[in-house]
């Protein structure tokens, strides 16, 4: 039987960032077909202090790549961010955390419910959780919100996309 940790996270993780990759792709296809520069969706936002569709697409990125390697005791990966990111980067960027995904066994899972997760490790902010509960409200919430604020953006700027395409494949 697999690891209820690993089932609960890998897994989802790949779906939502396959899924993620699709709407990207349809936004560049949108961004195409109509002669729009594609910088204007990848800097478009939602509200005016919120992260552009680039840096959504890298942060979910980075809460995928986070949450796995610290469920499975494993470092967490360092890919520098890139702040003038296209639709190419971005795409190479979820094939990375997809390949990282795909590397992890589901026994580096075992007692990853109770191992001790640290965030943000010897700062004022420092903050020490057990597996379960980092994965379950703080881990797939961050990567969740990431995910569909970048789903926003392109459907608030006219890219045909709905819920079957937010949803991936399961």
């Amino acid at each position: 039987m697999t690891d209820p940790m690993y089932s609960a996270s890998v897994p989802v993780l790949k779906q939502m960032l396959g899924a993620l990759a699709g709407v990207l792709d349809k936004t560049q296809t949108h961004a195409t077909a109509r002669n729009i520069d594609a910088t204007v969706f990848l800097q478009a936002r939602l509200a005016p202090d919120m992260f552009a569709l680039a840096r959504q697409v890298q942060i979910a990125v980075d809460f995928a790549k986070g949450i796995s390697a610290r469920l499975a005791g494993v470092e967490v990966p360092s890919w520098p961010d890139n702040p003038d990111a296209g639709f190419e980067d971005l795409q190479a960027l979820i094939a990375r955390a997809l390949a990282h995904l795909d590397g992890l066994q589901p026994a580096q899972f075992a007692d990853a419910h109770s191992r001790q997760i640290v965030l943000r490790a010897g700062t004022p902010k420092e903050r020490s959780m057990s597996g379960d509960h980092y994965l379950l409200h703080y881990g797939l919430p961050q990567f969740f919100f990431h995910v569909t604020t970048a789903y926003a953006i392109a459907r608030h700027h006219g890219v045909e996309i709905g819920k079957r395409d937010y949803m991936g494949s399961y």
